[in-house]
């Protein structure tokens, strides 16, 4: 039995587009894209009585929540780059990454970290050590006096004592 070369493409091109098909790295389910369609169908209709479609309007019509609505476009939506240029002009270049904010770090956020550390660096081991226990690791003031070896009153003191004076440093 021969093979003809002619046979074999129809199927490695079905099996390249299978692959290409499967191979996206965000998988979207079915339902998902069902109910993507019907809000793209139904916003469409309540555009065309010339009005702006809101999410809150199209989630009402289809009797579904908000949140599904904002869901399943955010699945069908292709994604971005943070490189990806969003103005180029005579060789200026803005990238997406440029355009966004960062709540977190900001100079105030930064500023006030920097005051905090200086004022914990004035406390003694033992401060710290107790001040790290109950407001990073979350600790108890019980279970903290198990783990120094000291009375829960005892830690109590040390912690106001110490609040007080980070406090009186950083004001």
């Amino acid at each position: 039995m021969k093979f003809h070369h002619a046979n074999f493409v129809p199927m490695i091109v079905g099996e390249i587009k299978r692959f290409l098909r499967g191979s996206n790295s965000l998988r979207v389910s079915r339902s998902i894209r069902d109910t993507a369609y019907r809000v793209l169908k139904t916003r469409e209709s309540i555009e065309a009585e010339h009005r702006e479609a809101s999410p809150a309007e199209i989630a009402a019509r289809m009797n579904v929540a908000e949140r599904e609505v904002v869901y399943a476009l955010d699945a069908i939506s292709d994604p971005v780059s943070l490189f990806d240029p969003v103005f180029n002009k005579a060789g200026d270049t803005l990238l997406l990454m440029d355009q966004i904010g960062d709540e977190k770090n900001t100079e105030e956020n930064w500023t006030e970290h920097v005051a905090l550390a200086s004022a914990l660096d004035t406390l003694g081991e033992r401060e710290k050590s107790i001040l790290f226990l109950r407001y990073y690791e979350g600790k108890t003031q019980t279970e903290i006096s198990k783990s120094v070896g000291l009375s829960q009153a005892q830690v109590s003191r040390l912690e106001k004592n110490a609040l007080k004076s980070v406090k009186n440093y950083i004001s």
